[in-house]
This record gives structure tokens, sequence and C-alpha cells, in this order.
């Protein structure tokens, strides 16, 4: 397993500061779920996190090591990515999709192994896309390219993931399902794993560490059954909610409160 740390980190666009003197631990061996507003810089952390933004300021190292000193190819066997709008080339398979997810791996002359197809297979298995394996990738629905590119990053088999908005495109049910995968990656493999997220309720129930941002800053670090309160969902999504355990899990379950449903004072009473 590898150490993610982000020290004194600043991040900018151009002149814009979007992420300023952050410092951050991804716990080793963990399911960690970063959540916020939009805009909020969850996506450019990210960003940083796997040297696909240098920043202005601060570090981000790996096992102690700056990611920015690492060669692409080393830093790519332990750290994976999925952006959060990922491109195919025309007309690539699914199965050539995946097995990009391999070049870490491969030699200079980038020589296919047994190891390579035997992990192919598993990621397809894994994400329910095997069937899909001869198609072309622009013929796919938005959610089957989904899963397509979330095989892709489980071929790689990296210590450290980094997965942005994973379950864009995804039904509730396949949303559960990629999640469920992760967590399976997470306790099976010891992978470490981050997630940007906007669904609450399903990082909560996901997440080992939470950390929830507002304005390119972390306003809290923690467990969900500790961090996730009524006060920081006012905090960081203005939102007045109502949290409640989880029924199926014991997690916080956050209820919104909006304009149309405000309890009157006797509900309040009682």
């Amino acid at each position: 397993m590898a150490v993610l740390n982000a020290k004194d980190l600043t991040l900018k666009y151009d002149q814009r500061c979007v992420v300023d003197g952050l410092s951050v631990e991804i716990p080793e061996g963990k399911v960690t779920m970063i959540v916020g507003a939009n805009a909020c810089g969850k996506s450019t952390l990210l960003r940083g996190l796997s040297r696909l933004l240098k920043p202005a300021s601060g570090a981000v190292t790996l096992d102690g090591k700056d990611i920015h000193s690492r060669p692409a190819r080393e830093l790519a066997r332990i750290l994976g990515l999925l952006p959060q709008h990922p491109t195919a080339p025309d007309g690539i398979t699914v199965r050539d999709l995946v097995g990009r997810g391999r070049y870490p791996h491969q030699g200079f002359f980038r020589s296919w192994r047994e190891g390579d197809d035997a992990a192919v297979q598993r990621a397809l298995e894994a994400t329910e896309t095997l069937a899909l394996a001869e198609r072309d990738v622009d013929e796919l629905s938005g959610g089957q390219r989904q899963r397509v590119w979330i095989a892709m990053a489980l071929a790689q088999e990296t210590d450290v993931l980094l997965l942005d908005e994973p379950t864009t495109y995804l039904d509730l049910a396949h949303q559960v399902e990629v999640l469920d995968l992760v967590t399976d990656l997470n306790r099976k493999r010891g992978t470490t794993v981050a997630i940007v997220l906007h669904d609450l309720n399903l990082a909560a129930r996901y997440a080992d560490n939470v950390i929830a941002m507002k304005a390119g800053a972390v306003v809290a670090v923690g467990n969900p059954r500790e961090v996730v309160t009524e006060s920081l969902v006012r905090s960081v999504f203005n939102l007045d909610s109502r949290v409640i355990p989880d029924p199926v899990s014991g997690t916080p379950l956050i209820i919104p409160i909006g304009r149309h449903h405000v309890p009157t004072e006797l509900e309040l009473v009682s």
C-alpha cells in the first residue's frame, strides 16, 4: 500500500486560485470520499493529487517522495486515476481500451503478457462489461461507457486509485454496484481509494473517511458518523437538513429540507 499526502498545496488555473494552502492525507488502505458543493475545488484537488495539475506551491508526496520527481511509468504502476470526462480514441473496442490500463506494467516495447490478459478479464467481469468487449466504445450508452472506463482503471491494478465522479451517467442500481465494486477492491486488495462524489448519502455509506471542502479549503475530515452533521451540511452545502441514522447501514442519512417542506412548529415540538 502507499501513502498519499498534500502539504500546503496551492492549485491554480492560469491566475485563478482554486485550492489555497491545503494540507490533507489520504489514509492508507481506506476509502475516502471527497464531498462539497459545486466549484469548491474537489476535482481540482484530485487533479493535483494525481499529477495532472502542477502545484503553484506546496507538494504532493507518495510514500514520502514528491510525485513530480517520479518517472511517469513508475507512478502509474502505483497510482491510477479516472478523470471526470475521459475521452477514448475513435474506433477503439472495449477490450482494447481496458487493455490500455496495463501500459504501466509492460516493458519498453509494450509487449503483451499472459498476466495482462488475466487482468483485463478480471476488470471486464467485475464491471459486467465482458459482453461488450468487442464493441466499439463510441457505440455504447453513457452508463456502459462509464463502466468501461472504470474497468480500465481496475485493470491498471494500482495501490492507490483516484476516481472523479465515477457514478456519472449511471442509474441508482449501477451507482451502488460501482461503489460495492470499489469497496470489494479496497477490502480484498487493500487498495487506497479516493473518490469525488456528489451524492452525500452514498458517500457517507461507503466512506471510511470523508473530506469535506468549501471554497478550496478542507473544513472537516474524519469518519462520516462523526463529521456528517446538520451543521456541516448547512455550512458546506448551504442547505438545511435533518441527519438521521441510515436504517440499512447505520451511517448518516441526510434528509434535505426544501422551501416546500419546512416543518411546522407543531411538528418540530412533537
